[in-house]
Parts: structure tokens; C-alpha cells; sequence
């Protein structure tokens, strides 16, 4: 498991972010399955709210909620892709199987039962496949990675969530191989330190 450096953030060193492995494993599963339905013109989208707690040394994650994607059916999603995504980001952003927007009422349902549990919503974890393999022609020369996309970016900082994970996944020889990072809301990078499980 590769695990990041700490690298300071204003001028202080940045929580690490402890990752337990069944969390991860999880969303693994869920991510290997959408990637499996990915086709030229659909790149299939995996994404999940980040639960847990801030302690003094680290924000320390304990579940992860999956919800249904908004991004065709909610007014304010389809407006703002309309007028700022699309136009900023391209017509890529056209497709409505890319990018992925949180139904607002089960956010909700998710805050309401993180709370019950004692837990806080502490961000997001997304997936980011070889679309540069898997995607049309146009889409080669441009690697994703689990480095954020500039429309990462954009989302990062307008939800203002402290964690967001991104999840690089490709699959090589039948075999598949993932990355992970970790990112503030200002999209500076975090220490991410993922569980050892039992073998």
C-alpha cells in the first residue's frame, strides 16, 4: 500500500487521513463494477460520502455511504452544468453519465444518519478509470490519474468538504491496479494513510 508524505499546508503539516480497509475495499468493489459497464460513450461514474471523525492528530474515516446521481434529474444540477460546467470545462461535460451530482435528499438521509452514529460528513471518494484507454479517440491524450481533473477542482472547492479522495482504477492482463490521493477543499494535497487488512 503506498502511503503519501506529509506535506505542509499553510505553513502547517496536514492532518493525515486514516483509511480503514474495509471502507476501502467497499468502494473498490462498487468502482470495479461500474468500470466493468464503462463504454466509449459511457464512463460510468463511482461516488460516496466520506463518514467520520477530526481528532486532534488525524481525520480518521469510518464508512462510506453511496447515494443515487442527481446529474439528469435535479433542476440546480441541470442548470449548473448548462451554464457554468459545461461552458468552462467543455462539451465532454454534455454526457450525462459523466460527472456525478448527490441527490440532495439522500445527502440528507446520509448526514441525518451519520449524526445518529456520532459521525461527520467529511467529504467525497471518486473514481477516475482509464478513460484515456477506455473512451473515444478524442479522449487519448488526456490521462486521468488520482491527481483532480479541473473539474474536480471546481467541485472540491465549491462543496467546501475538508477530505476528497480521488481513486484511480485501470485494468491491465485481466488484472485490476489503483491509486489513491487525497485533497482539501482548496485541493491541496493530505497524507493518506490506508489500513494494512488481514491477508
Amino acid at each position: 500500500m503506498t502511503v503519501l508524505v506529509s506535506v505542509p499546508v499553510s505553513g502547517k503539516s496536514a492532518l493525515p487521513v486514516l483509511f480503514p480497509d474495509s471502507v476501502l475495499r467497499r468502494f473498490l468493489d462498487a468502482a470495479a463494477a461500474e468500470y466493468s459497464r464503462i463504454t466509449p460513450d459511457e464512463p460510468r461514474p463511482c461516488f460516496a460520502v466520506l463518514l467520520g471523525t477530526v481528532t486532534p492528530d488525524a481525520t480518521v474515516v469510518a464508512d462510506l455511504a453511496f447515494g443515487r446521481n442527481a446529474r439528469t434529474t435535479d433542476p440546480g444540477a441541470r442548470a449548473e452544468f448548462a451554464t457554468a460546467i459545461v461552458p468552462r470545462f467543455g462539451s465532454a461535460y454534455e454526457n450525462p453519465v459523466r460527472a456525478w451530482w448527490f441527490e440532495p435528499a439522500d445527502l440528507l438521509r446520509v448526514a441525518r444518519a451519520a449524526e445518529a452514529r456520532g459521525l461527520d460528513v467529511l467529504g467525497s471518494i471518486h473514481l477516475h478509470p482509464d478513460w484515456h484507454r477506455l473512451g473515444p479517440d478524442c479522449e487519448r491524450d488526456r490521462p486521468l490519474s488520482e491527481r483532480p481533473t479541473p473539474m474536480d477542482e471546481y467541485v472540491f472547492r465549491g462543496a467546501g468538504w475538508p477530505l476528497n479522495v480521488v481513486c484511480y482504477l485501470e485494468r491491465r492482463d485481466g488484472r485490476f491496479y489503483y491509486s489513491l490521493a487525497a485533497w482539501d477543499g482548496d485541493c491541496a494535497p493530505l497524507p493518506f494513510r490506508a489500513e494494512l487488512g488481514e491477508a
